[in-house]
């Protein structure tokens, strides 16, 4: 079996919103709600988010003392360049769960606790949110893959 080097590296989740996220070991997703357990759960179209890892190591460099989940995000992912997809495009990830990117980056219009905690917030500038198209579990090393020509909701 051949290894991906376009992978998942965290699961995360949380009980509230605008607090870093906790690591586990797996996450159930269920179609147009999101993590079953997480704060941004809902019908919304931010029902799950996504942060690279490279983007993470850019605020260590910085001197942040951070990891995944400490961007609030769900997906903590390596290898996939999240800011060059496009809203309407597709992510399968494991064994077949779906997302549709719905959104790049954030406004944030006021320094959230997560700002305070790491000292600087990366997950508007580079993270992105998407709806789950169709369910199931994740867990870090799962693969993860841009479908090509999936059909776009823009």
């Amino acid at each position: 079996m051949r290894s991906s080097n376009k992978k998942i590296i965290a699961v995360s989740v949380s009980d509230k919103k605008g607090e870093r996220k906790h690591n586990v070991e797996l996450i159930s997703l269920r179609e147009d709600f999101g993590i079953t357990g997480d704060a941004h759960a809902g019908s919304g179209h931010r029902q799950v988010s996504f942060l690279a890892e490279e983007s993470i190591k850019k605020m260590q460099l910085k001197g942040l003392r951070v990891r995944p989940g400490d961007f609030a995000e769900n997906i903590t992912t390596k290898g996939i360049d999240l800011l060059k997809l496009k809203i309407g495009e597709r992510l399968k990830a494991g064994n077949g769960v779906i997302f549709e990117i719905s959104q790049i980056g954030k406004v944030c219009h006021t320094r959230c606790n997560i700002y305070y905690q790491a000292g600087d917030c990366v997950m508007p500038r580079e993270g992105i949110f998407a709806r789950v198209l169709k369910g199931g579990t994740l867990k870090p090393g799962d693969t993860l893959e841009v479908l090509k020509n999936a059909k776009r909701t823009e």
